[in-house]
């Protein structure tokens, strides 16, 4: 996905104060913070890798709080700067927070608040976003962070645009990441921003990561979600939702079905799951799309059919652009990844027919595995053996993973893996 040129623009006409320098990161590191994310800006700005081709940045690990800091296993460091030494970056990177419920020290969040001022680039690693959030550095602005972690983000700073698919999103002067191994893809992104990609792919070659790495956080999705989303009377509404995914509906009909306004709908839902309703309403049948596309010989029309796009035009268009791949091409590329043995028993039993599941894997009505039975929805848009509170608490995840994806090959994005999209 591309730069947003907005936000280049913005991020070209911003001058850092006379006293910061580019090549200076500052770490803000906090005491009970996660040691692996810590360590990741630390290892990639930190380390002079000069001979390998890559820039030297200079590191100032600040401590956020009066020390010592305690981490991971009950270890303690000692930051070697205090908030002052922020003064002097052009980026200020915060790798996790503590906890999501407690607020940031007053003093960092001024201190945030003054280093982008000052035209600073401000960065959050996975919960780090959070401790931007608080100090208002992301208000009106796209941001994302650990799938766990998006849906809490959005209710307790409605103002921020989450979107809990990427791996990360560039917003020109503030960058946030998905959790733990996402921070890894951003540091990379700034080196290729700063530097280009001879640089980026040296960097990834001494860490030996992927350079870009592609899809987003989709794959990782849970279905679970914190009880008090699926207690709350919107709950049955997203539920008839699920139940009819293969009927033609919009938003304005579920609205109508909660008795609400358009506009009071649409605050709700985003209040609760921290999507636009439209959006999970894609989600949703890009995603019945997957599975029908994993489990069944449905033709790409029948599946579009099925999932309630008005056309296998649109169908495969909503596809590529959640999954980066055709409909037809993301079957075949799973298709011939499934395991060969499999394969062989499903022909000599004969047990994968059109509309079955694959022998060896439960179906989504709960029959043993290698027992036929059909995925797609009946025609009365029955959910067998779940109530309608049980299944929208599993799937008002904003892109809830299918039950196959983590068997799935996810097909290379055209561009920047895990980056905001400027449309």
């Amino acid at each position: 996905m591309s730069h947003d040129s907005t936000a280049t623009q913005d991020t070209a006409g911003r001058k850092l104060a006379g006293r910061r320098r580019k090549e200076i990161v500052a770490v803000l590191l906090f005491s009970g913070g996660p040691i692996f994310e810590s360590s990741i800006p630390l290892s990639v700005f930190g380390v002079d890798r000069q001979d390998a081709g890559v820039p030297r940045y200079r590191l100032l690990v600040c401590g956020g709080e009066d020390g010592p800091l305690r981490t991971t296993g009950g270890m303690e460091l000692t930051a070697p700067h205090g908030l002052e030494a922020i003064s002097r970056a052009g980026t200020v990177v915060v790798p996790a927070w503590r906890s999501i419920t407690s607020p940031p020290p007053d003093a960092a969040l001024d201190a945030l608040r003054r280093a982008h001022e000052e035209g600073a680039r401000i960065v959050g690693l996975c919960t780090g976003a959070f401790v931007l959030a608080a100090a208002g550095l992301l208000d009106s602005r796209p941001a994302t962070t650990h799938w766990m972690y998006a849906p809490t983000l959005a209710k307790r700073y409605p103002s921020v645009h989450v979107d809990p698919r990427e791996l990360f999103v560039d917003d020109g002067d503030v960058l946030t990441s998905a959790g733990t191994a996402a921070g890894i893809d951003l540091c990379l992104h700034i080196v290729r921003t700063d530097h280009g990609n001879e640089a980026a792919g040296a960097l990834a070659r001494r860490l030996v990561v992927p350079p870009r790495r592609t899809g987003g956080q989709e794959r990782y999705l849970d279905r679970s979600l914190p009880e008090e989303i699926g207690a709350d009377p919107l709950a049955e509404v997203v539920a008839w939702a699920l139940e009819h995914l293969h009927e033609q509906f919009d938003v304005e009909t579920l609205a109508a079905r909660a008795y609400m306004s358009r506009r009071t709908f649409d605050r709700r839902f985003r209040s609760l799951t921290g999507s636009a309703p439209l959006q999970w309403l894609i989600t949703q049948r890009v995603l019945q799309a997957q599975r029908l596309l994993e489990t069944s010989d449905y033709s790409v029309d029948e599946v579009a059919g099925r999932c309630g796009f008005r056309s296998p035009v649109a169908l495969r268009g909503h596809f590529r652009r959640q999954l980066g791949s055709s409909p037809a091409a993301y079957r075949a590329a799973y298709r011939a990844r499934r395991p060969q043995a499999e394969r062989d028993r499903g022909q000599d039993t004969g047990a994968h027919v059109p509309g079955g599941v694959p022998p060896g894997q439960p179906n989504h009505a709960g029959h043993p595995p290698g027992q036929p039975a059909s995925v797609g929805l009946p025609p009365e848009g029955s959910v067998p053996h779940q109530s309608r509170r049980t299944a929208a608490a599993g799937a008002l995840g904003l892109a809830a993973s299918a039950e196959g994806a983590r068997e799935a090959y996810v097909p290379t994005r055209a561009s920047v893996p895990g980056q905001r999209s400027a449309t």
